[in-house]
This record gives C-alpha cells, structure tokens and sequence, in this order.
C-alpha cells in the first residue's frame, strides 16, 4: 500500500480515536439518567487494520499485525509503545467505559471485535523486539 494512503488511514484512525474520546468525556460530565445507549456503530471504530473489517469475524492478527508493523506509521513512538497504547484504548478494563456510547444492536459484535483486538494485539507485544 503507498505511504500516502497508508498515512490518510493512520490520520483517519486517529480523529476517530479522538471523536470516540470526545463523546466518552461529554457522557461523563453529562450522565444521562436510565439506561441510555449512544449511537456509536462498528463503522465508527477504528480497526487497526487497513482494510475495513465489516465484523468482527474479519479481525485477524495477521492483518492486524501488518497494520502495526507498517513502517509509514508516525516516528514519534517507537512499535513497542504504538502496541502499549493500543492495548490500552481496546483492553476490556478501558473499553467498557465505552459501552454506554454504543448502539445497542452492535453491542455485541464491538465487544468481540474488541476480544479480537486485544488479543492480537498481546500477542504481537509477546513477539515484538
């Protein structure tokens, strides 16, 4: 894949990081009272992988692998530290802050699609340098 387009998805992932982290601080100040549901969808994450999954079933380590082993990946942290900080947005210990922001009806393929990442993820910091 070309570095251009390698660098507009990192770019893409990261403002939706940002968007996801905007609504969870505005949830926060502003509890709402019941059980409400937000209206995040599995669209609205950002896979690491450079190809859309289109559920849960399509996360696989390999391609989450070469999406962090990219070398056009910013050279402000080093690929131990990208891994770290990823595993940290997607650990179920963090995530699940975010559970009240998501869509019921995809509830249940995120929280998986979550398991898959972490995983992954774990797994590429055991075999990393």
């Amino acid at each position: 894949m070309p570095r251009e387009e390698t660098s507009k998805i990192f770019e893409t992932h990261r403002r939706q990081w940002e968007m996801i982290q905007t609504q969870l601080t505005q949830h926060q100040s502003q509890p709402q009272p019941g059980p409400s549901r937000g209206g995040l969808i599995w669209q609205d994450f950002p896979w690491p992988m450079f190809k859309s999954p289109k559920g849960p079933d399509e996360l696989t380590a390999s391609a989450i692998r070469s999406y962090m082993q990219s070398p056009f990946h910013p050279q402000d942290k080093s690929q131990r530290d990208r891994i770290k900080e990823l595993i940290r947005k997607w650990h179920p210990d963090r995530f699940n802050n975010l559970l009240p922001l998501i869509n019921v009806n995809d509830l249940e393929m995120i929280n998986e699609g979550a398991g898959s990442v972490v995983r992954a993820l774990n797994d590429l910091l055991r075999t990393s340098e």
